[in-house]
Formats: C-alpha cells, sequence, structure tokens
C-alpha cells in the first residue's frame, strides 16, 4: 500500500530524479508483497514481520539502497562491482538504467535476513541453565 510520505518525498525530489525513484519503489514493492511501506530517518522504509528490510534515498548524482549488510554483499558477488559500496550503501549513478534485477536481488536478500530476525526474537526462551554457575552441576 503506497504511503503518502513516500509520495510526498518522491514529489519533493528534482523532476529528473522522480522517475528513477519511482522505478526503484516499483521494484521494491514488487519483490517485498505485502510490505508496510512507511517513512523512517525521512526516507523510504519498507518493512515486513515488524522488521526493517531495506530504504532508499535520492541525492543529487545518485541513488542509494540501505542497508547492503557485509553478507548481501558476499552473496552478490561481482554483480555489484561497477556500483559504490560503504559502510552499508550501495550507491547507484542516475544517469544509468535502474539495474532492476540487482535490486530484486539486494531486496529479497534482506528480506530473508529480516525473516530470520523475526523468528529469532519469537521463539521461545528456556530457562535451561540459568542460575548456574560454568562448570557447576548443582
Amino acid at each position: 500500500m503506497a504511503d503518502a510520505g513516500v509520495d510526498a518525498y518522491i514529489a519533493g525530489q528534482p523532476a529528473e530524479v522522480q522517475p528513477v525513484l519511482k522505478r526503484v519503489r516499483g521494484i521494491i514493492r514488487k519483490a517485498l508483497p505485502g510490505a508496510e511501506e512507511t517513512m523512517s530517518y525521512r526516507i523510504p522504509t519498507y518493512k515486513r514481520h515488524g522488521q526493517y528490510v531495506v530504504y532508499f534515498a535520492g541525492w543529487k548524482r545518485h541513488w542509494s539502497l540501505y542497508p547492503v549488510t557485509k553478507r548481501v554483499r558476499a552473496s552478490l558477488g561481482s554483480a555489484l562491482a561497477p556500483y559504490e559500496v560503504r559502510k552499508g550503501t550501495a550507491r547507484f549513478p542516475l544517469a544509468a538504467p535502474v539495474p532492476a534485477r540487482l535490486v530484486e536481488r539486494i531486496v529479497e536478500a534482506l528480506a530473508k535476513a529480516a525473516e530470520t530476525r523475526s523468528r529469532s526474537k519469537a521463539a521461545p526462551r528456556t530457562k535451561e541453565g540459568r542460575g548456574q554457575r560454568r562448570g557447576s552441576n548443582a
């Protein structure tokens, strides 16, 4: 479902940036059906199962996806090589075509990681081992 904040964010970008951000938004929404679209850190954000999955933002000369984690970078290997990737951010030049399949792969990998986080938070904690010192059998 479209979020008015995301609509306003895209509309507030320069005219030449808006079509690129609309395309990125569409790719993310297709890759994350049913995800909650919202604003966080003043940029478009997508959540699934209560977990943040991916953010995107437009800039003067590029657009970015966040967080492109170390694990995601490793799984994509050389596919990210043509782009600037630093500190969890992938930067894509505005002048180049949007790499739709790569964006899908990034979002899918981030969605899997978010699902794993969600499952681990939902797993019941056991009382086993609490109150005992290491090496103690008592």
